[in-house]
């Protein structure tokens, strides 16, 4: 596997605990058992970790002389009960698992989500007993970025950040995707579109984060997700082109990834703009939730409304969305044999993988 360009220089435990003057199981206490440490200390520790290049503790060398794992780290931000929810990202991990396997290594999850505190996510990545890291989908300012580049260990991206120094990354052209996707709904004759999106940030600066809200265009044009943003903007793209007016379009983004915030979303759209006559969203997960809520309201899809989603899951191909299919599991897969087999010469890998639209059952003409 080849190695990210990082720190240059390795402290050990040893000439860590001699620059701070402290004794080195105060140093594994700091990654180790955090609780046993005054915050202030931690705080030190890990300072001067970061500033003399110490990656933390090697769990491998402790326990292989070989220096391998026999593993790969899975490292995602957003809580368990998503990963394991989300159609898309439970694809993802269903094809990294199994290019490991045929790798014959183990898949380990690293998860720093917002149930942990900083100090408990760090401890996590650094001593983590893997080969190498597999990034999935963080904003572009994630704090546990530099932790794992700090390992000096391979990495793949998948999805974002986009352009990440020295690293290899699987993703889509999600610009272009959703450019195509809005021209097809132009040519139905739509002219007021809703787009419901993901977050744009780790922040959120609308009050209750259960509540999605409209996105005003400063936070439209900043967002720390490329992916969201691209997606946006292939929106603008298309209206842009076709002479339309930037505000013939809504963006409602939504910060918690509940089963309900397609529909709280839409609400919050048609509220804003009583024409609209389509809803985009960035992910089918809130297109699914849109049409239920349209549903209950006796607002029909595509009679009296348009509803399209992102990602083509298997519960949105069989209620027949138009949508923007890519194949999560390729993804997972072609990760997983980056990692295991970077190219000889030692260059990142940018992997592209193919979209398609599919025009389902959702879309027509505006009433």
């Amino acid at each position: 596997m080849s190695r990210s360009p990082d720190p240059p220089r390795r402290a050990t435990l040893a000439s860590l605990a001699a620059d701070l003057k402290v004794s080195r199981t105060t140093i594994s206490n700091a990654y180790n058992r955090p609780d046993q440490l005054s915050a202030d200390l931690r705080d030190r520790i890990f300072e001067a970790a970061k500033r003399l290049g110490y990656p933390g503790p090697d769990p491998v060398a402790r326990s292989l002389r070989t220096r391998r794992a026999g593993a790969v780290g899975l490292m995602v931000t957003e809580p368990l009960n998503y990963s394991f929810s989300d159609p898309a990202a439970l694809d993802f991990v269903a094809g990294l698992a199994e290019s490991c396997e045929e790798a014959g290594q183990g898949l380990l999850l690293v998860a720093v989500g917002p149930n942990r505190t900083f100090e408990e996510g760090s401890a996590a990545v650094l001593s983590a007993g893997v080969d190498g890291f597999v990034v999935y989908s963080v904003s572009d300012d994630d704090p546990y970025l530099p932790l794992v580049r700090q390992r000096h260990l391979p990495v793949v991206v998948v999805d974002q950040p986009k352009d990440v120094s020295g690293v290899s990354r699987i993703g889509i052209d999600d610009r272009a995707a959703m450019r195509q996707l809005t021209e097809y709904l132009l040519e139905l004759g739509h002219r007021d579109i809703g787009l419901l999106t993901m977050r744009l940030g780790r922040d959120w600066p609308h009050g209750d984060p259960q509540k999605p809200a409209l996105a005003d265009p400063e936070r439209v044009q900043t967002p720390h997700f490329h992916v969201q943003r691209e997606r946006i903007h292939g929106v603008y793209d298309a209206i842009l082109g076709a002479g339309l007016p930037p505000g013939s379009l809504t963006v409602v983004e939504s910060y918690e990834h509940l089963a309900s915030s397609g529909g709280a979303a839409a609400e919050v759209a048609l509220q804003a703009n009583p024409r609209i006559t389509a809803l985009m969203c960035t992910a089918d997960v809130l297109a699914i939730s849109a049409m239920d809520h349209l549903r209950s309201r006796g607002i029909y899809v595509p009679g009296q409304m348009t509803v399209t989603g992102f990602d083509g899951v298997p519960e949105a191909l069989r209620r027949g969305l138009t949508t923007v299919v890519q194949s999560s599991v390729e993804k997972g897969r072609r990760a997983g044999r980056v990692l295991h087999h970077p190219p000889r010469s030692g260059l990142p890998v940018i992997d592209v993988l193919e979209t398609e639209v599919v025009r389902g059952r959702t879309s027509g003409p505006p009433a």
